[in-house]
């Protein structure tokens, strides 16, 4: 047997390597942490080593077998006796290892399109299944929690796998700004695509300005497509006592910015229209007048389908994205889109709405608040 040494700066690099040199029957021997580089004892970069083997003599036949397999896995079982010989002349203290770890091995198979773990840790790769997250960031949260597996030389609890899923999912939300909504331009502009509750969320958003910081707040629609969406904001004005112009033109919308000029903030109601359509993006510049004052806020509800949503923010990429804000939390059990979404467009959450009370049913968008209701809207159970 074949046996190697490889240093990488994480698990998946090591994969990558191990696949490229050896080939995907190769077997991980043990894995863990260690720290080179550094000045004077500081600074030391984490690296992950690992120790992989492969049998030369079985390679060929195990080849042509591939050939006869529609799924293989790169992981194969261990005999349960394994000699062999590493490139320094043999080491007893591997053999332990290979003993102790074939059980663990065994369970692990990776092919194409197929990929399991040891029972543990299995149940949160079915949980971020369930909850819809994107192939590629599950693969990456699971190299985590495989790699923390390893170092933890497989004795870790259950306890402990979930405080790592939380973690990493936690990390993923932290990269952007989540839960901090600006607000520190006058004008506050919501835009999405129709049916995502854009009205009744800028009505909650200024109830909340008004009643918790007792600022003087206005409303602008130009959403003149529909008779009953300025019924409706006309409604929550009156509800909350504050002035209200309807816009149809960049004309209208100046004179409205001028009469609003002594106001603390000014919300602004767009159109609720096909997001496929271009002409909608074009016909907020026409009626809207994007300047330095302005934040906009993209509204996205969580019923969508996660195709939808990347169509969406595309379309509206020609306006300045401050957030997004999410809605229709409490019509879905998955949260998964808000992962992938944050993941992969690097933009953070202002607002999460549950409901259509005005001015309850909405949070402030944390990345703690967001990782706890993706945990408990199907509960992920501890128990094994």
């Amino acid at each position: 047997m074949k046996v190697k040494k490889y240093l990488a700066p994480s698990m998946t690099e090591a994969m990558k390597r191990i696949r490229v040199e050896l080939g995907s029957e190769a077997v991980i021997l043990s894995s863990k942490a260690v720290y080179k580089g550094g000045f004077l004892g500081l600074f030391k970069k984490r690296n992950i080593e690992v120790i992989a083997a492969i049998d030369p003599v079985s390679a060929p036949l195990q080849t042509v077998t591939k050939q006869k397999k529609k799924k293989l896995p790169s992981v194969p079982q261990l005999e349960s006796q394994v000699p062999y010989a590493d490139e320094s002349g043999g080491n007893a203290e591997l053999l332990k290892e290979i003993e102790g770890l074939k059980d663990m091995i065994n369970r692990i198979q990776i092919n194409s399109s197929d990929r399991k773990y040891p029972e543990l840790l299995q149940k949160p790769s079915d949980y971020l299944t369930e909850q819809e997250v994107d192939p590629s960031l599950r693969s990456k949260i699971m190299d985590e929690l495989l790699e923390k597996w390893f170092a933890s030389k497989q004795r870790s609890t259950v306890e402990e796998v979930q405080g790592w899923l939380e973690e990493s999912m936690l990390a993923i939300l932290d990269q952007v700004e989540n839960g901090k909504p600006g607000l520190q331009k006058k004008y506050i502009n919501i835009v999405g695509p129709t049916g995502v509750g854009k009205t009744t969320t800028l009505a909650k958003v200024a109830a909340e300005t008004m009643l918790k910081h007792d600022l003087k707040v206005a409303f602008i629609t130009t959403d003149t497509y529909r008779i009953a969406a300025i019924d409706q904001l006309k409604t929550y004005a009156k509800i909350l006592n504050v002035p209200i112009e309807v816009a149809y033109n960049l004309e209208d919308f100046k004179r409205a910015t001028e009469r609003f000029s002594h106001y603390d903030y000014v919300f602004i109601d767009t159109a609720g229209r096909n997001f496929r359509n271009p002409q909608y993006v074009k016909d907020l510049n026409d009626i809207i007048h994007f300047t330095e004052e302005m934040e906009t806020y993209l509204v996205l509800s969580l019923t969508s389908k996660q195709k939808d949503m990347e169509d969406i923010y595309r379309q509206f990429a020609a306006i300045p994205i401050k957030q997004v804000i999410f809605t229709k939390a409490d019509e879905t059990s998955t949260f998964g889109a808000i992962f992938n979404f944050i993941y992969t467009h690097k933009l953070g959450a202002a607002y999460i709405t549950n409901g259509q009370n005005v001015p309850d049913d909405m949070e402030i968008a944390t990345s703690s608040q967001l990782l706890k209701m993706a945990l408990e809207a199907k509960k992920y159970e501890r128990s094994s």
